[in-house]
């Protein structure tokens, strides 16, 4: 019988500095002998610093470069926490950097999104090479692996889609031998690469997914998501009071959730898991001795409390015909057609007879184009610094406590799920009239 193989990952929060690589390294301390493969992102908030060097290269305004040493600053002092100078690790992570300054060099050449997938997936590239270092130094025998000769994707940058027959292909022949000699493998999330080599990224956030595709690829025991939380929670405890933590969820319920704008679990992640029946442990790096929640394809008639999704930074577009003609299917059809062009994607929509309403995120450098396209067929008002609030299996006294102080701009209900795209109201103070 094989020996079960079981998948880590840990997110930005967990990396953000030594002590957390400390942390990390003697939570696997504890499954040494076991067969673990673990997937890290970018250290706490790189993905945005290195996001910030790609605005600044395509504005081309000289300071794309100071963006970038910040970047690397913010590695090396940790570095200097947990190696001596010679270590090998230093030139690993400066050749990584290499790839960037490459690029910096030259006025841009190609597309925004092409170059932001070469720029950013370096977050991934150098966490990954300083955990596995330590980890060595530690004791804990790792092999260090590349995920862009594991994931083959197509060329959508920035959201990539999984080439699965080549994938599997990759992870069982690269992965399974580190594995059978007794060796932990450690890659990046959120990365791979098309059939020429080119670097991808799978969308933002895509560490939970990359996790998910080797424990699909590897017919793993199960899959272990390490957060700054207690598990999943039926909401931001950083937004709302009373919050609990869900022992146990479905695999659909997790599905809903995520589709809602939960953001503990990537919303790609599940599918994977749930073809080949795979359970999704949701555990705490802070207390990991903690039960977490589990989250399998067992429990479907679970009764849940009232959850709370929220997703910020939203815009309301209102469309309209530009002769005021009803607004019909062939019309949908061209809608739809522009939202995929620039991949926005619609989080809520509603319609009349000739108006269409689209809530989605805002993504400034897909927005304004996409926009400049739709005016020339229709009328657009565009409504923005929005939130859109999903309440799962809502009660009344939720509902109205979701809304206190809101204005409901637009509100949608299916049995006994809620959604409503909201402004704060201002305050109103009565006049003076002495």
């Amino acid at each position: 019988m094989k020996e079960p193989i079981k998948v880590f990952k840990f997110g930005g929060a967990s990396l953000k500095d030594a002590a957390g690589i400390r942390n990390v390294t003697s939570i696997l301390q504890r499954y040494k002998g076991q067969k673990i493969v673990i997937i890290v992102s970018a250290m706490g908030k790189i993905t945005n610093a290195l996001e910030e060097v790609v605005y600044a290269y395509f504005r081309q305004d000289g300071t794309a470069d100071a963006y970038l040493q910040k970047v690397k600053q913010q590695h090396y002092s940790i570095m200097n926490e947990l190696f001596e100078s010679t270590d090998e690790v230093f030139a690993q992570v400066n050749d990584t950097f290499v790839e960037i300054d490459w690029i910096l060099e030259e006025a841009p050449q190609d597309s925004f999104d092409y170059v932001y997938d070469q720029i950013v997936s370096v977050g991934e590239l150098v966490s990954s090479r300083i955990v596995t270092a330590f980890l060595n130094k530690s004791g804990i025998n790792t092999q260090w692996a590349d995920a862009r000769g594991l994931i083959r994707t197509n060329e959508t940058w920035r959201e990539s889609r999984v080439q699965w027959p080549e994938t599997v292909e990759n992870v069982k022949s690269q992965v399974e031998p580190a594995l059978q000699q007794g060796m932990f493998v450690l890659t990046q999330g959120f990365i791979g690469s098309t059939k020429d080599n080119a670097t991808t990224t799978l969308g933002r956030e895509g560490s939970d997914y990359s996790a998910a595709i080797l424990s699909y690829c590897l017919d793993a025991m199960s899959m272990t998501i390490w957060k700054d939380v207690p598990g999943v929670l039926t909401a931001d405890p950083r937004l709302f009071d009373n919050v609990v933590k869900l022992d146990r969820l479905s695999y659909m319920e997790a599905i809903e959730m995520t589709y809602y704008g939960a953001t503990v679990i990537h919303p790609k992640t599940i599918k994977p898991l749930q073809n080949k029946n795979i359970p999704l442990h949701v555990k705490s790096f802070i207390d990991p001795d903690g039960e977490g929640t589990v989250v399998s394809g067992e429990i479907e008639d679970f009764h849940y409390p009232p959850m709370i999704m929220v997703e910020k930074n939203q815009v309301l577009l209102h469309i309209s015909t530009k002769d005021f003609s009803f607004l019909v299917e062939h019309h949908i059809k061209d809608l739809f057609t522009i939202f995929d062009k620039y991949r926005i994607f619609v989080n809520m929509m509603q319609n009349t007879a000739i108006s269409f309403y689209a809530c989605v995120t805002d993504v400034p450098d897909r927005m304004a184009p996409m926009i400049e396209e739709l005016s020339d067929k229709f009328n657009i008002i565009k409504d923005e610094g929005l939130e859109l609030i999903t309440v799962r299996h809502s009660l009344p006294q939720v509902y109205e406590a979701v809304i206190h102080g809101k204005m409901v701009l637009l509100e949608e209900r299916i049995g006994k799920s809620i959604q409503l795209v909201v402004k704060d109201m201002p305050a109103m103070t009565r006049k003076n009239n002495s």
